[in-house]
This record gives structure tokens, sequence and C-alpha cells, in this order.
């Protein structure tokens, strides 16, 4: 049993315990137990109270809104906006994951279910599917939720308004007050077909980056027997630079056809896909080129980590995520931008919608570009600084 003696077995499984601990952290710590919180939805009221038989006005639309907004039960920051044409349009602008449209018809609707002609008032509940399919998903459950206890509530109040009026109600109104409003459920910006349910900008990042590290890694090493051979490692690196961003283009183009021949995934405008996909990778490649060419095979582990740390996040919204995960990670690790920016591209109306995401982007291109390029010249510094040898014989 000497094995159990060796410094290098139990130094294995502390190294081991570290690895998966580290890993684990990644993968996991991001992302297990999260729960929706302060998701940004907007609510149009619009309304008109109506007259009631025996004296008052009934204001429906008002009570919902006192209840929605003082319900601390539900995850939402409720943004009042004074038109459904608004509301869409920050929809449109991913300023919302969804909104909740009181018709202005709601109140007077509601009491004609105890007449002969009754009106089914429609309440809409809009989701911004687009935007983030896990936000879409709780803000339907939620509402419709919240709007089955608010009907609870009305059919109580309607049948003591009708009870005040006549003991016995007609079969045609119990019909109608057994659902008193309608809830129409309306879905805006769905991702396509094959979308791997709007996680698809997500998946195609990870490859990107994945497609790029291994492109950067080629080349570095390429670069590194070229300068070995003799050549400027100033022109090696600028070489280096103009081959790495026409393989993140190539990469790009191979990736959106696989995606869309091989897997059927549906694109709005698989040209601009491509496009920001591009930009992405070439964001990808800079930044990992000039780390290796900075720092050598040292900036694998970073590399690796930061992939890992960033994957779980990157198809879910920022409102799910614990505080010290937005400020830490989310809220400046490279892939969250790329993501993002894709997700624009092909749910919100493609290049023209593109916001801050690609220039952030774009920094990170030129800015590593210069430092792509600077390395070639730092380590010819290096070299021709380096004290010169002398051979003395014997």
């Amino acid at each position: 049993m000497k094995i159990l003696t060796q410094k290098m077995m139990w130094l294995g499984l502390a190294l081991v315990l570290i690895v998966l601990t580290v890993f684990g952290v990644a993968m996991m710590g991001s992302v297990v137990g999260s729960k929706p919180k302060e998701l940004p939805v907007a609510l149009v009221v619009l309304d008109q109270p109506a007259e009631l038989p025996t004296g008052g006005t009934f204001a429906v639309g008002e009570m919902i809104r006192e209840k929605l907004v003082s319900d601390p039960a539900m995850p939402f920051v409720w943004h009042i906006v004074d038109s459904e044409e608004k509301a869409r349009e920050g929809l449109d602008k991913h300023e919302y994951y969804g909104a909740m449209v009181i018709p202005a018809d709601l109140s007077s609707g509601l009491l004609s279910l105890a007449t002969h002609s009754p009106i089914h008032p429609n309440v809409k509940i809009i989701s911004n599917e687009g935007m983030n399919t896990q936000a879409s998903m709780v803000i339907r459950q939620a509402m419709g939720q919240a709007m089955k206890m608010i009907s609870g509530e009305l059919l109580q109040q309607l049948l003591g308004q009708i009870g005040q009026q006549t003991e016995q109600i007609p079969i045609e109104t119990a019909t109608a007050l057994m659902t008193p409003i309608t809830v129409q459920e309306e879905v805006v910006h769905p991702p396509g077909v094959n979308n791997a349910s709007g996680n698809a900008p997500g998946l195609l990042i990870q490859i990107m980056w994945i497609g790029s590290l291994v492109t950067g890694i080629m080349l570095f090493l390429a670069s590194r027997k070229a300068v070995a051979a003799g050549s400027r490692r100033w022109a090696v690196s600028a070489l280096q630079a103009i081959v790495g961003l026409a393989t993140a283009g190539i990469a790009s183009g191979f990736t959106v056809w696989m995606a869309s021949s091989w897997y059927g995934m549906e694109l709005a405008n698989a040209r601009e896909t491509w496009l920001f996909l591009w930009l992405a990778g070439s964001a990808f490649f800079l930044l990992q080129s000039s780390l290796l060419n900075w720092i050598g095979f040292r900036a694998m582990p970073l590399l690796v980590l930061l992939m890992f740390f960033s994957m779980p996040l990157l198809n879910m919204a920022p409102e799910f995520l614990s505080q010290t995960t937005r400020v830490w990670i989310y809220s400046w690790t490279p892939l969250q931008f790329a993501a993002g920016g894709l997700r624009e591209v092909m749910y919100f109306g493609g290049l023209d919608v593109v916001g801050s995401n690609a220039f952030v982007l774009w920094g990170v291109v030129v800015g590593f570009l210069i430092l792509l390029l600077a390395s070639g010249f730092k380590a010819g510094r290096a070299a021709t600084d380096a004290p010169p040898t002398s051979v003395t014989g014997d």
C-alpha cells in the first residue's frame, strides 16, 4: 500500500477537489436557485369608470392596477404607460419583458353581463418572448394567475350588484358570469422554428468562442514557428490578425449555414446574422490572441474559466441572477454582449436595431487589435534589448 504514502496521490486528490469546486461555481453557482425579481413590465390602464344603477361608479381598471402594483409576490417592476402603442414601442426596444393592457370598456363590459346583451371585455397579456423565453413564461403564468384571482373577486362584486336588483339570475347571465374577463395572450418577437426555445443566440455565441479559441491557438503556434524561422515579429503579428479575422468570417458563415441547413434553424435574416457573428468572432479571436501573444499559454486558464463562468448566463435574463453574479460576471463578460447583440439581430429586426452591444464589441475589436499588433513590437524590443552573450575560448 505504498501508494497511500505518495504525496502525488494526495496532491492529485486535492487538485481534483479544487477543480470541481471552481467549475462547480462556474457552471452551477450563478444559476442554481435563481429566481425572477424586478422584471420590467408595462401596464396600460385604459378603463373608463362606469355608472352603477344604484348610484356611484364601478372602476375595475383602477382596482386591478392597485392590486397588481401593491402585490409583493409579483416579481415585476410595473411601468405605467398611457397607451398600448407606447407599450408596444417599449417591447420593440426590449425595454419590457411583457405588458398588460386593460381595455377602455372593462367596467362597462362587466356591468353588461347582467343584461340580455353581455359583452365580455378582453384583457391582453403580451409577452416579449424574443427578449427572454424564461422571463416570458414567468410573465404569462404570473399575470394569468393574478387575473384568475381578480376575476373571482369581481364575480363576488357582480353577484352583489345583481342581488340588489333581483333575487333570481337568468341562465344566460349566470353563464356569462362564469368567465367575467377574457384573457387574451399574445407573443411578440417570437423565436423562429428550431431556435432552441429562444436560446439559439447563446448557443451560436458559445460555438464562435470555441472556434475562435482554436483559431487563436493554431495561429499563435504558427506565428512562433515563423518568428523562430527568421520572420519579423511585427509582420507576423499583422498577418496573424489578418488571417484570424478572415477565418472568423469563414467560421461564422459556416456556423450560420450549419445551423440552418443541418438543424433547420429558422433565421429571419441569415446574412445579418452572419455579419454580427463575424463581429463577435473577430472580437473573441483578437481578445484571445492578444492574451496568448503577451503572456503565452498562461492565458489559457483565464480564457477557459471566462468561458465556463459565462456560458450558463448567456440565456438567462439578468433579473434572474444574484446581485453578485450580475456585478462581478454578467456586467463585463464579452460573451454576454455578443449574445445580447445577436438576440437583437435575430429577433428584433436585424442590424438596424443593434444598440450598445455592438459598440462594446467594436471597442473590443479595436482595443485588442492594437494590443495584438503591439505585441510584435514588444517582442522585437525584448530581443533587441537582451544583453549580448560573449563566447570566450580557453
